[in-house]
């Protein structure tokens, strides 16, 4: 299963806190934690200072204290326990999967777990509400989708389309019929 991991695991940029202008970036690789930083100063003693660069095993940053307060000065408690993790070899692979391969798993999920999933990231909340996700539920859910449907539901959305009564849509569905054939009219005059 780690075979099927990039060589580039995570990467996170940022400022160091104020009144620092300081720039540093992680980057956790297959096997190793990098860490570079940019001395950003106006101070003539730091304006010759080079950027630098730590690089440790995952088995050597866990037992880094000093980096790892770093890490956590800059990117914060998430980011460090996020890296442990890597570390550690607890990957997300859910998270690593493209997301034509999500939308056709989610799409056999219940609304619950659906909603449920949808809490877990933000990547999570917008495959869970993109239109594409909701297309494929009410396809696998009716038997036949009209033109009329399919047009109705490109209007409004897929997703409020399913949550739609059935005769909230039928009601619908007159109007844009009544539309239609009124601009027919108006165009035969």
């Amino acid at each position: 299963m780690a075979s099927l991991l990039p060589d580039k695991l995570f990467e996170a940029r940022g400022q160091a806190p104020a009144p620092s202008k300081d720039f540093y970036q992680v980057l956790v690789t297959r096997s190793q934690v990098i860490f570079r930083w940019w001395k950003i100063s106006l101070r003539s003693e730091f304006r010759e200072s080079k950027p630098g660069e730590i690089k440790e095993a995952h088995e050597d940053f866990l037992d880094d204290p000093s980096l790892q307060i770093q890490i956590a000065i800059v990117f914060g408690a998430k980011v460090l326990e996020h890296i442990f993790n890597l570390c550690r070899g607890n990957f997300d692979f859910l998270e690593r999967l493209p997301d034509p391969l999500l939308l056709n798993i989610i799409s056999f999920l219940g609304l619950e777990d659906i909603a449920r999933l949808s809490q877990v990231s933000h990547r999570f909340e917008t495959i869970c509400n993109c239109d594409t996700l909701w297309e494929k539920i009410v396809q696998n859910l009716c038997d036949t989708i009209t033109p009329e449907m399919r047009a109705l539901a490109q209007e409004v959305g897929w997703k409020r389309f399913f949550f739609t009564s059935k005769l909230q849509l039928q009601l619908q569905i007159r109007r844009r019929r009544q539309k239609q054939d009124n601009s027919e009219k108006e165009l035969n005059k």
